[in-house]
């Protein structure tokens, strides 16, 4: 991400051309208020809890188990739609909401210095690329390609970071339960490696980062919270969003509620929490149990377990991370990988020259990813309600279908 004070050096000293684009004008005077009523009453509020995180009074709340993945609000004495922070001038929630008002553009002008073009439908983007870890192990525990637990541990060995807020499973593993947590050692990285289809709310993990005295962190996430970061530094948030050095962006199209587990996995197919080893999605749910067993669970029967928070979300392809990736494609065992920002290129450059990681071109190798990555991020980002204040929509219509020939007469 090109931020104010960039970690690497990227080499280049050019000045980035000046801004066009819409915004909103004047003293931000936005507070919980706003946030309540446009994004978390009408649906738009993801669950990335970056407002939680960047309270500075702590009475935002939320509950990061099935059924909520909500921030609400604490104190009684303007209930739960108003804060008394607010009407006195606070409004660090609305700053931080990648959600709210003008986030889209704020984001895109603050990484890349310019708005977006109607064609870049999944987001401003340097290169696109299949990528694998070079190491076997990091590969073999990571999911697809295992890239971004490559990019995590190369990032702490060479002391870009002393920290990554990623997703973690509770407990023993047994559990099959997301949480956010902090990695800080290679090993650390690879427990937590792996997608788990339901949700964590990474950014909730930063305050045991700073307690721990990190200074220096890497955020793994959705869309949703990948563009919290450059939302809260070009909004000038203070002090919240600066130990975030570096973003790696998911692709997903939606998770899911974590009821899904016993309702319809065990319920219906027998698959117990604690006896499941991996997930993923290839055109269907894939289950690995520690049996040796393998699953498959048609999608169409786990979309009625779809969190809500996603059901409105726009952005598939983390529009808004230094890295986005993601394992869509005919190769299972290679990571899509859109390179975005002149620091996602430094790193992927410097681990390449230093044998970390395995490229190939996505455009010649696998042109397929591609598309299907264009078709759900247009599919994405007409989720995005008319009468939300704000954005998207910035695209093109789908090409027109072929019309059939009409038969001959005769």
């Amino acid at each position: 991400m090109t931020v104010t004070e960039p970690t690497i050096d990227t080499g280049s000293d050019q000045a980035p051309p000046a801004p066009d684009l819409t915004r909103e004008e004047g003293r931000w005077t936005h507070q919980w208020a706003e946030l309540f009523a446009e994004v978390i009453d009408s649906g738009l509020c993801t669950g990335c809890s970056a407002c939680v995180i960047a309270c500075p009074h702590d009475v935002i709340g939320y509950e990061h188990k099935e059924g909520g993945y909500k921030p609400f609000h604490l104190e009684d004495e303007l209930g739960p739609t108003d804060c008394t922070h607010g009407q006195k001038g606070c409004t660090s929630c609305t700053r931080a909401c990648p959600r709210f008002r003008d986030w889209e553009p704020t984001a895109d002008e603050h990484l890349f210095a310019r708005a977006r073009e109607q064609d870049e439908i999944w987001g401003i983007a340097e290169q696109v690329l299949l990528v694998r870890a070079a190491d076997d192990e990091v590969h073999e525990r990571g999911q697809d390609g295992g890239l971004v637990s490559a990019i995590l541990i190369w990032l702490l060995e060479e002391g870009y970071i002393d920290g990554a807020l990623v997703s973690q499973i509770e407990g023993d593993g047994s559990s099959w339960r997301a949480k956010p947590g902090v990695a800080t050692t290679p090993e650390e990285v690879l427990d937590a490696a792996g997608s788990r289809y339901t949700y964590s709310a990474n950014w909730l993990a930063y305050d045991e980062a700073r307690e721990r005295g990190l200074e220096k962190l890497a955020l793994v996430g959705m869309g949703c919270q990948t563009s919290a970061a450059p939302v809260m530094w070009s909004r000038k948030i203070g002090k919240v969003g600066k130990p975030i050095q570096v973003t790696i962006g998911l692709l997903c199209s939606k998770t899911f509620d974590d009821r899904i587990f016993e309702e319809l996995f065990e319920a219906k197919y027998g698959i117990a929490r604690a006896t499941i080893k991996k997930v993923n999605i290839k055109g269907v749910f894939q289950i690995w149990t520690h049996d040796g067993e393998y699953h498959e669970v048609p999608l169409k029967e786990c979309h009625a377990w779809t969190r809500e928070g996603c059901t409105q979300c726009p952005d598939f392809a983390a529009e808004h991370a230094d890295i986005s990736t993601g394992g869509i494609g005919q190769f299972a065992d290679w990571t899509l990988t859109v390179v975005r920002t002149e620091l996602g290129k430094a790193i992927m450059d410097r681990m390449v020259a230093a044998g970390r990681i395995i490229t190939r071109p996505a455009e010649d190798d696998d042109p397929d990813a591609i598309k299907l990555m264009t078709r759900l991020s247009r599919l994405s980002r007409n989720r995005w309600p008319e009468q939300a204040i704000g954005f998207p929509k910035l695209m093109p219509p789908p090409p027109p279908k072929k019309k059939k020939p009409a038969p001959a007469e005769g």
